[in-house]
This record gives structure tokens, sequence and C-alpha cells, in this order.
């Protein structure tokens, strides 16, 4: 815990430096504007912050044995953040259910990490949640023992932006219907700014003109994307920026220009603007309206397009969008109807980015169509042989999930299924061995298999 903010100032000791400080800044003044060198003005200043230094001493030691009182070992082991090991001053809860302080998951979800610290779970979205029964639980401690923490936005606003960066702001956003090279440097610092500071991509959700005035450029019908690929990854890649805020995702998703854009970008431009625009999607599809929005835009197609072309650095951000968004039933339809079962096998068979792709192909195994595209395009033995092969529980359970659906939807594969379990006994390796659900699976199977075979031999 940083020493300082910790515990209140003295008000008394606050107004006098704001008094010191006022009256420096016009003594200052006096001396530059003078012609002559006013001695006695500069005595007065050089007096002035002395006592501003005493003042900071003073605040420094009340500080340090306040500080010193303050026993981290003796803090519940509840009110403490897993990942600074300190007290919580503003504890929210991400997808997998567990508690962190505010700025420090958000540090690591800044820092591109998709997974619960703890539990190393994939985060089905990032919105965090206030845990009001955490933070009011603290704060009856700290209020038993003597210490007052501070104002939860005092400790997690860290970037507080002046009238300076509001007006630069505006004017990089005006620079977007100026010549060409002017568009270049504006989206270039725009996309430093917005990666850097979240307080710059909050900016963007005070108006609705700001996000179609940034992508301006890019929605103009004379905008030729392979004349200015970097200005087209700089524009979307502030985007992305944009939609890790979760304040911003419906604002976003929900601006026109946005998913079509982003459609574009999949499309067409750097491998790095491809994979930002499914970055975009995936983190925007946090919300499910915006799932909805997104699958009825088409933007399935161009998902799985891309997966099919097999670029490794895209790869990861497109099949999670692809996950998220058939998460709900309407776009499991959409992506089996576009092609993704096919694009999915060829990647399993190649054993590309298997778990992610396995567990898409899970979740579309609920759909009839996705079987018999499964069925035809040889989905059977390909899952049995990463059921011989992994030692990934997730992929055992995944794949076994899969052909159990198969197997209780298409009698012609039970000869394959039935030829595995006679020569590695696979199946009934994962009933005796796997996890619960598993075990559960594999063992429908066996009595699936077990009687056909009965019936064939009383027939």
């Amino acid at each position: 815990m940083a020493k300082s903010g910790v515990f209140e100032r003295d008000p008394t000791t606050v107004a006098k430096a704001m008094e010191l400080k006022k009256e420096l800044q016009k003594l200052v003044k006096a001396i530059v504007d003078e012609d002559d060198v006013n001695l006695e003005a500069i005595d007065r200043a050089r007096q002035m912050l002395c006592d501003l230094k005493e003042l900071k001493l003073k605040k420094f030691v009340y500080l340090k044995l306040h500080y010193q009182r303050f026993d981290h070992g003796a803090v519940p082991e509840e009110f403490k953040c897993r990942l600074s090991k300190e007290l919580m001053r503003d504890p929210v809860i991400i997808a997998t259910g567990q508690t962190y302080d505010r700025p420090f998951i958000q540090k690591w979800l800044k820092s591109g990490n998709r997974t619960c610290p703890v539990t190393q779970q994939v985060l089905s979205h990032t919105i965090l949640t206030p845990n009001h029964l955490i933070r009011e639980m603290t704060a009856q401690w700290c209020k038993d023992h003597g210490f007052r923490l501070p104002d939860s936005v005092q400790y997690t606003n860290e970037e507080v932006l002046t009238e300076a960066d509001r007006i630069h702001f505006v004017s990089l956003l005006e620079k977007m219907s100026f010549t060409v090279p002017e568009q270049k440097e504006a989206a270039k610092e725009l996309r430093l700014l917005t990666k850097q500071m979240p307080s710059f991509r909050a900016l963007f959700g005070e108006s609705v003109d700001f996000i179609p005035q940034l992508l301006s450029p890019l929605s103009k019908s004379k905008f030729q994307t392979h004349f200015h690929l970097e200005l087209q990854e700089d524009l979307i890649t502030t985007l992305l920026n944009l939609s890790i805020h979760d304040n911003n995702k419906k604002l976003v998703a929900e601006t026109p220009v946005v998913v079509p854009l982003l459609m574009d970008a999949l499309r067409s431009g750097t491998i790095e603007t491809r994979s930002n625009a499914a970055a975009a999607l995936f983190t925007l599809s946090a919300l499910d309206s915006n799932k909805e929005l997104i699958g009825k835009s088409g933007a399935l197609k161009p998902l799985i397009d891309l997966l099919n072309e097999g670029c490794s650095l895209a790869m990861r951000d497109t099949a999670s969008a692809i996950f998220n968004l058939c998460i709900i039933h309407e776009n499991k339809l959409r992506a089996v109807r576009d092609g993704a079962v096919r694009a999915i096998l060829e990647k399993i068979k190649s054993r590309t980015h298997v778990d992610e792709l396995l567990s898409i192909l899970a979740m579309l195994s609920t759909n009839q169509k996705a079987i018999e595209d499964m069925g035809e395009l040889g989905a059977v033995p390909c899952l049995l042989s990463i059921l011989r092969e992994t030692s990934c529980g997730r992929n055992k359970e995944n794949c076994i999930a899969i052909l159990h659906t198969i197997c209780f939807s298409d009698r012609s594969k039970w000869k394959e299924i039935r030829d595995e379990e006679n020569v590695f006994g696979t199946i009934s390796q994962l009933a005796q061995n796997g996890t619960s659900r598993a075990k559960r699976k594999a063992g429908g199977i066996l009595g699936k298999l077990n009687r056909a075979v009965s019936l064939t031999h009383t027939a």
C-alpha cells in the first residue's frame, strides 16, 4: 500500500500549504516581470520555499508514524487483494466471482490478460462489479481499528485530466477532417493516449459525436485502404483501446459506423489491424446486447474467414471473439451457417490453438446442423485421436462431450467409436480416470454402445 494518501492530511496544514503556494506564485511572477532585480522579493520567495519544505517534512513524518502503526499482518485475508496482498479500498468482482482491488485488476486486464489471476479461468467478460459487502466490511474494520481509507475515486482516478488536456483531445479529433498527414499524426497520438491513459478512453463517452469523428477518415467513400494502412491500423487500435473501457462498450457498439468498419478491417489492412479488429469485437461482445447486435451485423462471417486464413497473430483474438459471440443461440446458428465447423476442424486437425477451438466446437455441438457437418468432415477420428494424445483435462472434456452428442444423434458413427474402444480402450480409460463430467459423458457413450450390441445379439 502506498504511503502517501493512506491517511487524511491535516486540513490546517493543507490550507497553509495552499496559501504559501499562491503567495509564492505572485512573488515569482513579480520577480520575473520586473526589469530590476527585487532582492526583497527574492528573499521572501526563498523563505516561502523553506516553509513549504518544512510542511512537506512534517507531513512525511506524520504519515510515516501512522503508517508504522498500520499492521498489514493484522488485516483479515478476505479484505486483502490477491494481486496486491494489501487492504482493498475499491473491491470489485470479476466474471469468475473472485474479488480484487479495482486498480490492480484493471492493471492486470490492461496488460492484455484475459484470465482470472487466481483460478486461471478465461474470463467470459471484463466487466467489474463493485463488491459492496466486502467494501462495507472493510470500512467497518478500519473504523474499529481507528483508520480511515481515502475515497475510492481519489484512489483509482490517478490521471486527472486538465482543461488543457480536454482542449488537446478535441483538437486531435478535429484533425480527422484535415489532410491525410495531419490525420495520421493525430491518430497515432490518440492511439498512444488511449493505450496509456484510461481517462482519455472515458472522454469518448462524453459525446455521441466523438467516435464518428474519430473514424471519419475510414467512413469517407474516397478512403482507399491500401494507400493508408497505417492510418487504418492506428484508428482501429484506438477503437480497441476504447472498447476496453467498460462504460464505453455499449456506446461503441451502438455507434452505427463501428461494427461495419471493424468488419472491413477484418478483411483488409495489416495483420495487426485485423487482429485488433477481432480483439475489439471480443471486448465489445462482453455485453449480451452487443453480442446480438454484432451477430446481426454479419461480423461472424469475416471472423470465420480470418480464422480460415490461419494467421497465428490473429488466431487467438479471432477465436475469442467467435466464442463470446456464440454464447447466444442465434449466433450459433449464424456461425454454423457461415462455415465455422469446417474452419475450426481444419485448424484442430493441424493442432492449431486446439484448446480455444475445441471450446467453440463443443458450444456449437448443441446445433443439429453442426453435428451433421462434423460427421461429414471427419470429426470423430480427429476427436478420438486428441483424446488419446492430450493430457489436458479440459480438452478431454470437450472432446468427449462432442462425441457424446454425435453418438446420440448419428448412429452411423457408432462403428468408428466402437472400433476405437476395441483397439485402444480410450473411452473406458476416460470413464475411469477423467473429470466427473468426462466420466459421465464417457459412461453415456459406453452404455449406448453396449445396448446397441445387446440388441444386435438379441435380434
